[in-house]
């Protein structure tokens, strides 16, 4: 079946499950713990540095706040994505933004992860493989049936769309 237009990036339809939130805002304090408790040991076994190392913790501290509480709702806004008869389109980011579009017939494998935290918050991960320099698409923080039922969509369409997926 030859397409007489293009496909076109466009923003996908589909936001991705609301419970993503909560577990990029846990993603968000395990990061900003890793550089504040270091700091804060660091504060309290040295004092010859201790003035700039309470410094240190305060910007840590109120940068790291900033981040936890804005970054996951800001993400949620813009991770977005949609499978198509033609393309699998996908919008992530949030200070940095990507919209990707591939057709089905680039599609070389469809993969599901669930990490121990998306385990904990019923969600996962699917990756879409093709044929690109750019790399894999990737749907982070779909509910884990939703998931599930992607990846049997996107197997059945892509064997049944000719291509050689190269």
């Amino acid at each position: 079946m030859q397409r007489s237009e293009p496909l076109r990036l466009r923003p996908p339809r589909h936001q991705v499950s609301d419970r993503a939130i909560p577990w990029w805002t846990l993603q968000a304090v395990a990061s900003v713990l890793t550089v504040l408790v270091p700091l804060g040991i660091a504060l309290a076994m040295w004092d010859s540095v201790r003035a700039w190392l309470g410094w240190s913790c305060v910007a840590v501290l109120l940068l790291g706040t900033v981040y936890v509480v804005v970054m996951p709702r800001w993400r949620f806004r813009v991770h977005r994505w949609e499978v198509t008869d033609e393309a699998v389109y996908t919008s992530a980011g949030w200070l940095s933004q990507e919209w990707r579009v591939a057709p089905l017939s680039r599609i070389q494998t469809i993969d599901t992860e669930r990490g121990p935290l998306q385990q904990l918050f019923g969600l996962s991960t699917v990756t879409v493989t093709t044929a690109s320099a750019a790399g894999a698409l990737q749907v982070t923080g779909l509910d884990r049936r939703l998931a599930r039922d992607l990846v049997e969509q996107l197997t059945a369409t892509t064997q049944a769309t000719p291509g050689d997926a190269t």
